[in-house]
């Protein structure tokens, strides 16, 4: 099941340096987050906060507390690889693993965690290509490179072997920022489809995405170079990008800075 995610006082840092400031957010089962804002103001820093990513860097720490469904993620006895199991993430550029094939690019994290049996990971396969609407342009060639497929096609290929495992949560790093308008476009398609199952949080730099596919939007800032990035406003989308309330938001989204 999609999971409801809070955020409160969330403050991240690399060493002594403070990326983030204090974000606070609910992000409800079932719907699409965007996280917009000029780079660098730690929107990719929450993201990877939210699966504990952001601590396998030396001196990564946070503050504050993440919770999925009322269980804080950060307490000392939560399993970080369960953490990442139940969400998912994928990245700005695709990354298929490339010595292996389509099929096995699917089923990768299902082997990853212990499962064997081939008639488990054929229907898995099929399942998860299926949702990534890419089944029907790969079923004849699923024993080819998982890199030999277009661009697009590749990024379509990662949001099935990550959402192959189940997770409840799917993270998504500016998915399309490396992939032409049509392959963007399918992508765009393909998370009207997964938000059915799944809540999807997505970053970024496309307001029109943005405005395009997402029932709430964050707006996150930073004052000046070196301090850290803060979310200035989080509301529907339909508000942030008609009638914002704070006019440092107005200001990004009609383009007058960032």
């Amino acid at each position: 099941m999609a999971k409801r995610i809070e955020a409160t006082n969330v403050s991240s840092y690399y060493g002594n340096f403070k990326a983030i400031d204090s974000v606070s957010m609910t992000v409800e089962p079932k719907t699409i987050t965007a996280l917009i804002g000029p780079s660098g103001c730690g929107k990719s820093t929450f993201l990877r906060s939210i699966n504990r990513m952001h601590e396998v860097l030396p001196g990564a720490r946070i503050e504050g507390s993440l919770t999925i469904d009322d269980q804080n993620i950060y307490d000392p006895d939560v399993d970080v690889t369960a953490v990442r199991r139940m969400i998912g993430m994928v990245f700005q550029r695709p990354n298929p693993f490339p010595t292996m094939s389509i099929y096995e690019n699917a089923v990768a994290g299902l082997k990853l965690n212990g499962v064997r049996k081939k008639s488990t990971l054929d229907d898995a396969a099929e399942k998860s290509l299926r949702s990534a609407n890419l089944w029907d342009e790969v079923k004849d060639r699923l024993d080819r490179p998982g890199a030999g497929l277009s661009g697009g096609q590749q990024q379509r290929l990662c949001i099935a072997r990550t959402i192959a495992v189940q997770p409840q949560v799917v993270l998504m790093d500016e998915p399309c920022s490396a992939l032409d308008p049509i392959s963007t476009l399918a992508i765009e398609d393909l998370m009207f489809k997964l938000k059915d199952q799944f809540t999807i949080i997505i970053v970024t730099h496309n307001m029109q995405q943005a405005a395009r596919v997402s029932d709430k939007t964050g707006f996150f800032s930073i004052e000046k170079t070196g301090d850290p990035g803060r979310l200035i406003e989080y509301d529907d989308t339909q508000k942030i990008f008609s009638n914002p309330t704070q006019k440092k938001t107005e200001d990004y989204i009609t383009g007058r800075f960032g």
